[in-house]
């Protein structure tokens, strides 16, 4: 009997992060990959579960990618970032049942279904605050307040301030387990991070053959938080980047939504019909709602 294969999920945590479809996804890549490119690395789920001799990942978003660069230093400490997590979440008294179970029976019971977001809320709060009056950012904060923020969202106000409200979550054996896949992992790829504009950082590539790029851009018709900056001139200026990839015979795969309750995107209907479409199964879950929805996700390949 053929064994179940698992993967690896992110310990962004985000909504609409590819984990829960990475197998349906994987499955069309190429079976030699010499460099693994992202030019919107995101959470990361896709790439700790692609085997490649070498990674070069990117993210516009700095908060994103001084996040990955942190998590990726504290492999080499991870007995040190771990008693850092509990001395931070201790302080603020902050649930953490990876380490010990703090919430009370009678707000578990008040709170059937939101209990965590009852405890959390006034430590969760203050921890937020410090952060956005310090002049210094402590990533190690950042990370916590992504872990225990609403729908692990990294948003900052106009001021700089991040302005997450806090979730219903807690720090438990699946946030520690992810970590520590991210740390076995991280130690043994040849890792290389920026964060530009997809554009400049794809045409700063020398690609060659058995190279491949694999693109999770923002979803222009769809409404999360993540994909609200995206615009119609961007995806134009994408879909063109990727056809001067496919001239140069460098191989991509393009994750995208065609339909979307309703909206559909005409331009990358008609720009696929170049390529080979792959139907997913999406799990696509919108910040501002999270109700069943008619959509059709694809991904799209040169090869």
């Amino acid at each position: 009997m053929k064994s179940k294969v698992t993967f690896k999920r992110s310990p962004f945590f985000y909504v609409g992060d590819k984990y829960k479809l990475i197998g349906d996804i994987k499955k069309h890549f190429p079976e030699k990959i010499n460099t693994f490119v992202e030019p919107f690395l995101g959470g990361g789920s896709v790439f700790l579960n692609t085997e490649a001799k070498k990674y070069i990942l990117n993210d516009i978003d700095k908060n994103v990618v001084s996040l990955h660069r942190f998590l990726l230093n504290q492999s080499k400490q991870e007995n040190e970032f771990l008693n850092n997590v509990k001395k931070i979440t201790e302080k603020y008294n902050l649930s953490r049942s990876v380490f010990a179970n703090v919430v009370p029976d009678y707000l578990r019971k008040k709170w059937i279904k939101t209990y965590y977001a009852e405890y959390n809320r006034e430590g969760y709060n203050l921890l937020r605050s410090n952060y956005n009056k310090a002049s210094k950012k402590d990533p190690l904060v950042l990370y916590l307040l992504l872990v225990y923020g609403f729908n692990r969202i990294l948003r900052f106000n106009k001021s700089g301030g991040f302005n997450v409200p806090v979730g219903n979550v807690d720090f438990n054996k699946n946030v520690l387990n992810s970590l520590q896949d991210y740390f076995l992992i991280a130690k043994g790829k040849d890792l290389e991070l920026h964060s530009k504009d997809f554009k400049i950082f794809i045409s700063g590539l020398k690609l060659k053959k058995d190279d491949f790029v694999y693109v999770d851009p923002p979803y222009l018709i769809s409404a999360s938080e993540y994909n609200k900056l995206w615009n119609e001139d961007q995806e134009a200026e994408l879909l063109k980047v990727l056809t001067d990839l496919d001239k140069k015979g460098v191989n991509f795969a393009l994750s995208n939504m065609i339909f979307y309750n309703g909206k559909k995107n005409e331009k990358l209907i008609a720009w696929m019909k170049n390529y080979n479409v792959h139907t997913i199964d999406s799990n696509y879950i919108s910040y501002h709602d999270n109700t069943k929805k008619k959509i059709s996700e694809v991904l799209i390949t040169n090869y």
